[in-house]
């Protein structure tokens, strides 16, 4: 009886075949080629880049926090710490956008506000060193007359208001007068006599220009040069018609530099700041060209007539 025939053997795959049905491997094919298709679709779509980021320190967080704590007499809480991250990121977002669109081109409140600010630079670069005092006396010594001291008056009035008496507020006033002539400041018959003033009615140790912001300048005026001790008037302010008593004229005067040290210390140090920076704005100007357009027969003012263009 013959053997039976022997199975015939079934090759195995090969390595490479195996690989090639792995799942794995066709999900990560699969993938590229769909990654692939999507970057040819969008040639726009990049990485985005540094010039892209908004990075904020360590310093930049302490800064925020310590600007909080300055004005709230706290620190932050973090979610107040996170508002102030978020409302800095939004205004960088801003800002940087609105370069983008060049919003800052032709817009006179940025061109001002960039122009203070290089104001306030160049008074930081301007250290003024305090002056020594031989020198802070000279200086005086050459500019003692802006330090003058005005006259100072203290006087009285009384009042008479035209809203209650009409045209003849002034013929009250003349009235009154007469009766007044000879009698001292503080009589009794001053409180009798006029009306109701809405301010004081008496001032003392005012210079003119205290006098001008409450009665008007022509009133002001009308005081210069009068005598101490009596009654005079009707003068008219701005309110109405007085009779005023002046008691005091203290005439104006140099202070000696002792009496005024630090205001005379103060306005050198001003004057030092402003040439300063006058110096610092000259260096600036000397690297401009300034080309103005050629004279115009219709900007011309015409004859007899006074120009209004403002030059400063």
């Amino acid at each position: 009886m013959s053997s039976a025939p022997a199975a015939a053997s079934v090759p195995q795959p090969s390595r490479v075949q195996r690989w090639l049905r792995e799942p794995l491997l066709q999900f990560l094919v699969i993938g590229g080629a769909l990654f692939a298709v999507y970057g040819a679709l969008n040639p726009q779509t990049v990485v985005p880049s540094q010039a892209n980021q908004i990075r904020l320190t360590r310093d930049d967080l302490r800064q925020m926090a310590m600007v909080w704590a300055a004005k709230w007499q706290r620190p932050p809480t973090p979610e107040e710490l996170h508002s102030l991250i978020e409302n800095k990121i939004r205004e960088e977002i801003l800002y940087r956008e609105s370069l983008a669109l060049g919003l800052d081109q032709n817009d006179t409140i940025v061109r001002r506000r960039l122009a203070q600010k290089m104001e306030f630079l160049a008074e930081d670069t301007s250290s003024i060193r305090d002056p020594a005092a031989a020198q802070l006396k000279l200086w005086f010594a050459e500019n003692r007359a802006s330090f003058t001291l005005p006259d100072r008056m203290s006087f009285r009035h009384v009042y008479f208001s035209p809203d209650q008496r009409g045209l003849g507020a002034r013929d009250a006033a003349v009235e009154a007068l007469g009766k007044l002539v000879g009698k001292p400041a503080d009589s009794p018959l001053v409180a009798e006599i006029g009306d109701r003033f809405m301010f004081q009615d008496y001032y003392a140790e005012r210079v003119a220009e205290q006098v001008a912001s409450v009665f008007g300048t022509a009133f002001s005026q009308s005081l210069s040069g009068l005598t101490p001790g009596a009654w005079i008037g009707p003068i008219e302010s701005g309110l109405g018609w007085h009779l005023v008593f002046i008691d005091s004229i203290t005439p104006g005067r140099v202070p000696t530099f002792d009496e005024i040290e630090p205001e005379v210390k103060a306005e050198w140090i001003n004057v030092q700041r402003a040439e300063a920076k006058r110096k610092v704005f000259a260096a600036m100007r000397a690297r401009y060209e300034v080309v103005l357009p050629p004279p115009d027969e219709k900007d011309a003012p015409v004859a007899g007539t006074e120009s209004t263009t403002n030059t400063r």
